[in-house]
């Protein structure tokens, strides 16, 4: 099952299991502490408090009591002190342990905040690739649904590099566009910037006229087109998604389980998609699966297109996807970091 990066109260969520971000006596305190141990009622600290606490880097389940999960693994993360002082493995420690204790007592979903993000002072952006390296390399070897909950958008950061790369590579496709369809709007007759600022093409009187008699030529052709039966028509149905994603796995030399969890996507869809020739995809599970199988962008578009999806600059999400696909990058959980970053639809499910 997939890692799914939302925005809620991970008091309020409805899973088998919540991560509680405690301190080492495990009796409460600021931040997700004392949220869960609010909304748990005393029972919880009546509970923890014969745990005899918890080291850090380790973990310790209990009841859910007046939460909505049934269980709360409590794990006590590292404080920040630079870097130097093995706090990265400890934090990694905080997510196998919670993760090991999940699946110990048959945890179908667990939720996590960001670990150590808050008052022990561990960058959001580095907390967010140990939480993200941790969760994904887990689900690799095991099917459970996680949850990285982040309370506020405050609670959450990418690289700064990368966001200002993102941001730059948005404002040239997407402001180019807009730009482009109002000039173009507006310079109908006269000279029409095409293809923005650096590329220019002209478009006169004659040529205009020799474009709509080249184009009414078109409608003829269409027009006798028309006329073909809607069997011949039929007769030449291109193949469907399912059949494409499918071959593309083929050709790829990958397996089906490697495939879908490369995407993000749950095994039950992948079984649904392959078991009907006829499935129509979301726009998100489509370009999951091309980041997977790792398409460049004309193969992407091409995979779009056999579920009735195109890729467009007036899109910010498609411009997303642009951008890490013309990099290179095709890690399903990074892209979502950054999609969500931007207030974007993640991949997969």
């Amino acid at each position: 099952m997939p890692l799914q990066i939302i925005r809620n109260d991970i008091t309020k969520l409805n899973c088998d299991a919540i991560v509680n971000a405690a301190n080492a006596t495990l009796l409460g305190g600021g931040g997700v502490d004392g949220a869960i141990h609010k909304a748990a009622g005393k029972e919880l600290l009546q509970e923890c408090m014969k745990l005899g606490g918890c080291k850090t880097g380790q973990a310790k389940i209990t009841g859910g009591y007046r939460l909505p999960c049934r269980y709360v693994i409590h794990t006590v993360g590292p404080k920040w002190n630079g870097g130097q002082t093995g706090e990265r493995e400890l934090l990694e420690s905080c997510y196998r342990e919670s993760l090991r204790l999940a699946l110990e007592h048959d945890c179908q979903s667990v939720a996590f905040p960001l670990i150590s993000s808050g008052v022990y002072g561990y960058p959001k952006d580095r907390a967010l690739k140990v939480a993200v390296d941790c969760i994904t390399g887990f689900l690799f070897e095991h099917d459970m649904l996680v949850y990285l909950v982040m309370f506020d958008k405050s609670s959450f950061q990418i690289g700064e590099k990368l966001f200002a790369d993102i941001t730059a590579f948005i404002d040239d496709k997407y402001v180019d566009t807009h730009f482009v369809s109002r000039r173009t709007q507006r310079d109908e007759w006269g000279e029409s910037t095409v293809f923005g600022e650096s590329e220019q093409a002209t478009l006169s009187r004659e040529s205009f006229r020799e474009g709509a008699a080249t184009a009414s030529k078109g409608i003829s052709f269409q027009k006798r087109t028309v006329s073909r039966s809607l069997e011949d028509l039929l007769k030449q149905e291109d193949e469907s998604f399912s059949q494409a994603l499918l071959r593309k796995i083929d050709e790829k030399g990958m397996t089906d389980s490697e495939c879908y969890k490369k995407a993000n996507v749950d095994r039950k869809l992948f079984s649904k998609i392959r078991s009907d020739v006829h499935y129509h995809p979301s726009k998100t599970t489509a370009i999951a699966f091309a980041i997977a199988l790792e398409l460049n962008l004309d193969e992407t578009k091409d995979l779009l297109l056999k579920a009735g999806f195109a890729l467009s600059h007036s899109n910010k999400f498609d411009i997303i996807i642009e951008y890490f696909i013309t990099n290179g990058n095709y890690n399903v959980f990074e892209i979502n970091e950054a999609l969500f970053a931007f207030d974007q639809s993640l991949l997969g499910v």
